[in-house]
């Protein structure tokens, strides 16, 4: 009788865990699956949602028409690391110890990832989830800020800030590709046909399993050296003759990757997995000009405070939750990624946060356009240009106060009658100036108390 009940018991178990939690959105409370997916100094008006027309992203262009665009989406600073900083800590990036970007060479290095903070996949594991980093770490280079070590189940990327070259995925000549801890050589494939069958393969094998998962698709494109294979270059460069080498070059290459980013959504589909998913795109900076990256009517990008380095284009999507094809023009930052997955995920924190969930918003609710409190925006570099020292901008409703170099005056923008930073208005309101560089000063001395260098060099 025993073996009888055991088997019905057994053939039951196999059965849940063969169907999966995560694929059935009818279940009572159901925890979502999250995709995020971040590019790298992708331009606001790089996708051709917003009717830009010399560029096609119709997988891009799909997360927006099946979910929710967010217009006025800012990452928390115009270079890699501080955002990615920001976003898996739901806190500014300079309380969390990464300030600037982080490189291999020490002297060059700007920032070291805080032992004493919680990331997102952390807190996600902790609460029943699988974590996947597919693609771009760029948060450290070695123990204990590795991703397996900060929360990351399974991590198949790449640790360091940039490749070389797509194809020989080398940066200084070191191979910083991963599969966990193992390193891995996989020179020969386009870096972005790598982290899409990467993303593929995963999102299938969690398909056998019953158990929600996060999935942080983090691209290396479209950041320089800009090379898109060659098959796309060509079909650009037929459709739009007119367009200059670099253009070109620049469109091939987040078109191929527009075209991965579909591959991963179909798999979602394939799976299941699709409805009960939360897919989030986004990017970590503003557009590269150098590349002709397009910003939109906005000024300068990426490694600028001012509105095009800033500015990034945003869409979420989560068809068993989110209205299709609606838009918001809530003021919304990297950082508030963190608490708006904990939220959808159902997952209590109390810790303290700078960033505020915008679920809310993605479920029709008015949360208002303005945030109560002050957005600020930092960057420290060094060099020549910088001298080790920062560039940073701080909001307070429409009027913006920032100092793109730390040799160069404070500027005063009011963003509702002068969106594209025209025309500089500091010495107009000097209590405006006054008001908005103390509050600077109060972040930057927070900031400040945060240690930011690697352990052996302070």
């Amino acid at each position: 009788m025993r073996s009888i009940v055991n088997f019905i018991l057994f053939t039951a178990s196999a059965l849940i865990f063969e169907i999966g939690y995560t694929q059935n959105p009818s279940a009572e409370n159901p925890k979502p699956n999250f995709l995020l997916i971040l590019t790298d100094d992708q331009g606001y008006h790089d996708v051709s949602y917003y009717g830009t027309e010399d560029i096609r992203t119709p997988h891009i262009d799909s997360i927006i028409e099946t979910g929710m665009r967010l217009d006025n989406f800012y990452a928390n600073s115009p270079v890699c690391s501080p955002t990615r900083a920001a976003m898996l800590t739901g806190k500014y990036q300079d309380y969390v110890g990464v300030p600037g970007v982080i490189r291999t060479h020490p002297h060059n290095s700007w920032g070291y990832l805080s032992n004493h903070v919680r990331l997102l996949p952390e807190i996600l594991q902790q609460n029943g989830y699988h974590t996947a980093l597919i693609g771009k770490w760029h948060l450290g280079l070695e123990s204990p800020n590795t991703p397996n070590e900060r929360g990351f189940d399974h991590f198949h990327g790449w640790l360091g800030d940039m490749v070389d070259d797509y194809w020989e995925h080398r940066r200084h000549g070191i191979n910083y590709m991963r599969l966990n801890e193992k390193v891995i050589d996989t020179q020969g494939e386009h870096a972005s046909d790598l982290l899409t069958e990467w993303a593929v393969d995963y999102i299938h094998s969690r398909s056998q399993h019953g158990q929600p998962y996060f999935l942080f698709l983090s691209l290396l494109a479209p950041h320089f050296p800009v090379q898109p294979p060659e098959e796309w270059l060509n079909r650009v460069q037929e459709r739009e003759p007119h367009l200059s080498e670099t253009r070109a070059n620049l469109i091939a290459f987040i078109e191929h990757m527009d075209d991965g980013i579909g591959q991963v959504i179909d798999a979602l589909k394939e799976t299941g997995a699709y409805e009960n998913t939360v897919i989030l795109f986004t990017s970590d900076n503003g557009g590269n000009l150098p590349d002709e990256a397009n910003v939109g009517p906005y000024r300068d990008g990426k490694q600028s405070v001012y509105e095009g380095g800033l500015r990034v284009p945003t869409g979420v999507s989560w068809p068993a939750k989110i209205e299709a094809e609606t838009n918001s023009d809530r003021i919304l930052l990297t950082m508030d990624i963190f608490p708006t997955f904990l939220e959808a995920g159902g997952i209590p924190y109390d810790e303290p946060l700078n960033g505020v969930s915008f679920l809310p918003t993605l479920m029709g609710e008015d949360q208002g356009k303005y945030r109560d409190e002050p957005l600020f925006f930092t960057r420290r570099e060094g060099g020549m240009r910088y001298g080790g020292l920062t560039i940073q901008a701080v909001r307070l409703g429409d009027w913006k106060l920032l100092q793109n170099s730390p040799f160069e005056p404070r500027e005063l923008y009011n963003l509702e009658v002068d969106p594209y930073e025209e025309n500089n208005v500091a010495n107009e309101y000097p209590e405006k100036v006054q008001k908005l560089n103390a509050l600077m000063m109060k972040h930057l001395q927070s900031g400040g108390a945060v240690p930011w260098q690697r352990p052996e060099h302070r």
